[in-house]
């Protein structure tokens, strides 16, 4: 077990098995000292958390939970091809919030994200971030994240 596995059993969490992609791609590739993942939803056991655009049938609470649980899968897809404890820092998280033309809180739901790549890895968590609206998402998802890390 890593110290990112022991910090975020601290939470309550454990990293969960990859979801399955829902398309042709896969979920996290390594090139040279970096592993980019590919757009993580909020599945949990294979459904998703919630479904609907923010501000509209999701609220932002929910939508910063599903941010969350996204973080956890993109997790997931780099345990899935690397030591978690060979992460030497989150460079990038991109965030789309799938939200109603009025909603301009996408930060907040992105704090979901970001705070949960902070306790998983503590310093080497901080990171650049993009949190992006947008009019929809795969599987009516509120939210998406994808992840850039640098790993030693």
């Amino acid at each position: 077990m890593s110290a990112v596995d022991d910090r975020l059993a601290e939470l309550g969490l454990t990293v969960p098995t990859v979801p399955a992609p829902v398309a042709v791609y896969v979920p996290a590739v390594r090139s040279g000292s970096y592993v980019f993942t590919s757009g993580q939803l909020p599945l949990s056991s294979g459904e998703l958390l919630a479904t609907g655009k923010v501000g509209g049938e999701v609220s932002p609470e929910a939508a910063y939970d599903c941010a969350r649980q996204c973080a956890l899968n993109a997790i997931a897809a780099v345990k899935s091809l690397v030591d978690l404890d060979s992460v030497v820092r989150v460079v990038k998280a991109t965030v789309f919030v799938s939200s109603t033309p009025d909603f301009t809180g996408q930060p907040g739901v992105a704090n979901g994200a970001s705070e949960l790549f902070g306790a998983a890895f503590g310093d080497a968590g901080q990171h650049a971030r993009s949190a992006v609206g947008v009019p929809v998402l795969p599987l009516d998802a509120p939210v998406e994240v994808e992840l850039v890390v640098e790993i030693g």
